[in-house]
C-alpha cells in the first residue's frame, strides 16, 4: 500500500499533527503513516484524547488502523468510505472534547455526511480551546466557510475528572474560500462559567477584565453562569464578531494565582482573526476551490505545523507575508475529487 509518511515530530511536534493528518486522510482517502508522534513531549506518544478521535474516525470511515494505543509513537491510518453515524463516546478522562471535535466536524461535513454524537470528557481544560470557544467562535468561522454543525453543552467538565458532556450534530456541507480583513466592531461578548468557586471572587476578576476592555473603547456584554461540574473550575471567553473579523480569547481560572490566565492585549490588538482560529481554518481552507485570506498578529508553531502537514497531504499552496500589523496568510485550496 502507498502510505504518505509524515514526521510527527515536525514543528511543535504535538497532537496537532495527528489531528490534521487523520482529518485530511479521511477526507481525501489518502493512507498515512505518522512516525515520531509527540516524541519531544514529557509523556511521548498517543494520549487518550488522541485515541478517542482516532477510534471515532475509524468507526465513521471504516478505516484500518495500526498503532492506536496509548503511548504509541507510530500510527498507520487507512481510511475507507465514510458513513452517517449516531455515536456515544467517552474519553474516560478530562481529555479535551473540543480538540476531538476539531477532527470530527470537518471530516463529516466536508464528506457530505451526517453525525449525531454524545461525548463525555473535558469541556474546559488546559492546552485546548474551551467548549464555549468552539460554540461561539469556531462555529461562526466554520459557518462562513460552509461547514454546518450544532452543539449543545449538557454538563461542564474540568480537570482532573472531566465528566463534561456535549451533544453534537454535523450536517453535509459545501465549503468555499473566504476572506477576513480588519475588525470594525467595538462590541464584545464576555461569557464566564464557574463551578464550586465563590461568585464574588470570580465577579471581581471579571470586573478587572471588563475595565481593561472598556478603557480600550470596547462595549462589553457580560454573562456569568454558575454551572455545576464534578470538579471546581471556571472558564471565560471573550469574542467579537463582525462581517470582516472573528476574534476570540478564552482562559481558565487559576485557583492558585486567583487569575484568569489570559493575555488580554492579544485580544485588544488583534484585527482579523485570532491565532487559534487561524490554525483551525487551515484544513478546510486547503480543500476549498479558491484562495482563503486572513491576517493575524503572529504565526504560532501550531499554525506553521498545520500549514506544513496540510500542504504535504493535499498539495495546497500557501504563502505568509509580513504586513504592518502582523502577517497575512493566503491558502490556495485544491480541487480534490473526494471533496464535493
Amino acid at each position: 500500500m502507498d502510505f504518505l509518511k509524515i514526521n510527527g515530530g515536525h514543528g511543535e511536534g504535538g497532537g496537532q499533527i495527528i489531528r490534521s493528518a487523520i482529518t485530511i486522510s479521511c477526507i481525501t482517502k489518502q493512507p498515512i503513516h505518522v512516525e515520531n508522534i509527540r516524541n519531544n513531549r514529557k509523556i511521548p506518544g498517543l494520549r487518550p484524547q488522541h485515541l478517542t478521535a482516532i477510534n471515532i474516525l475509524k468507526k465513521i470511515s471504516n478505516a484500518q488502523v495500526i498503532g492506536a494505543e496509548i503511548g504509541s509513537t507510530e500510527l498507520k491510518f487507512i481510511p475507507g468510505n465514510i458513513e452517517n453515524c449516531e455515536l456515544i463516546e467517552d474519553v474516560g478522562t478530562a481529555g479535551s472534547i473540543a480538540l476531538i471535535l476539531q477532527v470530527l466536524i470537518p471530516v463529516i461535513a466536508i464528506s457530505q455526511k451526517k453525525l449525531s454524537l454524545i461525548i463525555k470528557g473535558g469541556t474546559d481544560v488546559l492546552w485546548s480551546p474551551s467548549i464555549d470557544y468552539t460554540q461561539y467562535v469556531l462555529k461562526e468561522a466554520y459557518s462562513r466557510i460552509g461547514i454546518k454543525f450544532d452543539l449543545e453543552l449538557t454538563k461542564r467538565g474540568y480537570y482532573p475528572r472531566g465528566g463534561g458532556e456535549i451533544k453534537l450534530q454535523v450536517y453535509p456541507s459545501k465549503i468555499k474560500s473566504i476572506t477576513f480583513s480588519k475588525r470594525k466592531t467595538n462590541n464584545v461578548k464576555l461569557i464566564c462559567s464557574y463551578s464550586k468557586l465563590p461568585f464574588e471572587e470570580i465577579d471581581n476578576k471579571i470586573k478587572e477584565i471588563v475595565k481593561k476592555l472598556t478603557d480600550a473603547n470596547f462595549i462589553v456584554n457580560i454573562e456569568i453562569k454558575n454551572e455545576e461540574a464534578i470538579d471546581s473550575g471556571a472558564s471565560m471567553l471573550i469574542y467579537s464578531i463582525d462581517e470582516n473579523s472573528i476574534i476570540g480569547a478564552d482562559a481558565l481560572y487559576n485557583t492558585k494565582t486567583q487569575q484568569f490566565e489570559l493575555d488580554l492585549n492579544k485580544f485588544i490588538e488583534n484585527f482579523s482573526i485570532d491565532e487559534n482560529l487561524a490554525d483551525m481554518l487551515v484544513v478546510p481552507a486547503s480543500l476549498c476551490d479558491g484562495k482563503t485570506k486572513f491576517q493575524t498578529r503572529e504565526i504560532t508553531e501550531h499554525l506553521e505545523t498545520n500549514l506544513f502537514v496540510t500542504s504535504k497531504i493535499t498539495d495546497c499552496k500557501y504563502g505568509i507575508g509580513k504586513i504592518k500589523e502582523g502577517y497575512e496568510i493566503i491558502i490556495e485550496g485544491i480541487s480534490n475529487s473526494s471533496v464535493k
